[in-house]
This record gives C-alpha cells, sequence and structure tokens, in this order.
C-alpha cells in the first residue's frame, strides 16, 4: 500500500508540475499573443494614410474613372501609404482608345493649399494622369523603364503634401533633382500638367464630391525633354503647347524633341 500510495502521490506531483507547466506556457503565450497584436496594431497605426476618401467619396471617384475614361477591373494597389493611399487604375486599350490610361485614386483626397486669391478657379483637390502605349509592359514593376510612368504618377500625387503647395494645369515638374532622365528607355526629364482627355475626347471636368464644393480634378501628364522644359519656364505654357499640336497625348519614349537645335 506504501507504494501504491507513493505512486499515487509522484502522479499528483508530476501532474502538478504538468498543470504548472502548462499555467506558465499559456500566459507566455498570451503575454507573447498581446504584445504581437499591439505591435500589429501599431504597425497598422504607421502604415493608415493621413488623408483618405471615405467610403462613399471612393465609390464616387471610382464610378467617374469609369465613366470618364472607360472600365477597368485591375488596380496597382498601393502597399504603404504614410499619408495619401494612393492606387492607379489601370483602364485597358479598347478599339476606339487602343492605349492604357492610368488613373491615380486617392490623391484627391488630400487638400491642396492653395493661395485665397486662386480658390475661385483651382481645385484643391485632383488626381493625375498618363496615357501608355498598349505594348507597354504594365506589369514590369521592377524595371523603371517600365515604372517611370507610374512613378511619374505618384511623385505628382505626392509632391503637394510633401511641400504643402498646390497642383494645376500650365505646372511643370522636374522629376530628378538634377535634371537627369527619368530612365535609361528616355531622355525625358521632367512633366507638364495639362487638361485630361476622356474616353471619347473629352475635356474631363473636375468631379463633385459633396454638395458643399467639395471637388477632385484631373489633370493629364504630358512628359517633358530638358529643352522643352526650358523652353516653358522662359516662354510659358500657352507657348510651349503650340509646339504640341499634332502630337498625341499618348506617351512615347521617343517622339520629337520640339526644342532641341
Amino acid at each position: 500500500m506504501e507504494h501504491l500510495v507513493g505512486l499515487a502521490e509522484l502522479k499528483s506531483g508530476a501532474m502538478a508540475k504538468r498543470v504548472s507547466t502548462i499555467i506558465i506556457f499559456i500566459v507566455v503565450v498570451l503575454l507573447t499573443s498581446a504584445q504581437t497584436t499591439q505591435s500589429m496594431k501599431e504597425d497598422h497605426q504607421e502604415t493608415i494614410p493621413q488623408y483618405s476618401y471615405t467610403e462613399k467619396e471612393l465609390e464616387k471617384v471610382s464610378a467617374y474613372i469609369e465613366r470618364q475614361y472607360g472600365d477597368y477591373e485591375e488596380v496597382m494597389h498601393e502597399m504603404v501609404s504614410p499619408d495619401i493611399h494612393c492606387d492607379i487604375v489601370l483602364v485597358p486599350p479598347t478599339d476606339l482608345s487602343p492605349y492604357y490610361k492610368l488613373v491615380t485614386m486617392g490623391a484627391g483626397a488630400y487638400k491642396m493649399n492653395i493661395p485665397k486669391e486662386l480658390k475661385s478657379t483651382i481645385c484643391d483637390r485632383a488626381e493625375y494622369v498618363i496615357f501608355l502605349p498598349k505594348d507597354w509592359n504594365i506589369i514590369g514593376v521592377d524595371n523603371e523603364e517600365n515604372w517611370w510612368p507610374m512613378r511619374m504618377l505618384k511623385s505628382a500625387a505626392r509632391l503637394t503634401v510633401d511641400t504643402d503647395d498646390y497642383l494645376c494645369i500650365t505646372h511643370s515638374v522636374q522629376v530628378e533633382e538634377d535634371g537627369s532622365p527619368v530612365a535609361e528607355n528616355t531622355q525625358f526629364n521632367s512633366f507638364v500638367l495639362m487638361p485630361s482627355i476622356g474616353k471619347e475626347g473629352q475635356v474631363v471636368e473636375p468631379l463633385k464630391l459633396s454638395l458643399f464644393g467639395k471637388k477632385v480634378a484631373f489633370y493629364q501628364l504630358f512628359p517633358l525633354y530638358p529643352e522643352e522644359l526650358k523652353f516653358k519656364l522662359e516662354h510659358g505654357f500657352d507657348e510651349l503647347v503650340e509646339l504640341f499640336q499634332e502630337e498625341s497625348m499618348v506617351v512615347n519614349t521617343h517622339r520629337k524633341n520640339y526644342c532641341k537645335e
């Protein structure tokens, strides 16, 4: 009996130790889980954009893009959005419009700092557009020769956030600080903002987001050579546009340089 009692006590002691170990393990797991959850929350908070459309506004923007530029199914979703969440809508080529239309969706959530004297004539919110040839490698985002138009769109979208300034038609932007080309497959180094053209050749008017005057403009990015940028800065937007009367709005990396001597 003593032996049996000893075994029972041994089992009881082992069970107690096992239970104690399980309890300790559970506590450690719970603590780790709590820390991980908190870390995930902090990481999530860090990536939540400062400026974003409401769900209803986003639906309106998406529907407006389809009405103005064409139906789409693909969107380049942005993975990290510290300020604005700038996705890029891909409107595919059609028989009527045999080229890609890329439109930002999210830039207009940020209200630009428009000078008081211009507020009645310039929208304080904007999305940006660029047209690419139908044979452009849209999915080759790991190659700068394919990616630079998308990078140009995102640069335009974030420039006003970074500088607390504004962009509108007639404005030009040099992409790299040193004026170097945007990629090895072209000599473009800048862009000018023009009125955006829709699927039926119409000028895309601003989208009215609310009854209280909240509007989003759509601006077309037209890439420039260094000499064309210089010409624009010296002679103005109107004279520059006169040079492009017969030029397509679709990006052509080897198009004629209208200001090269």
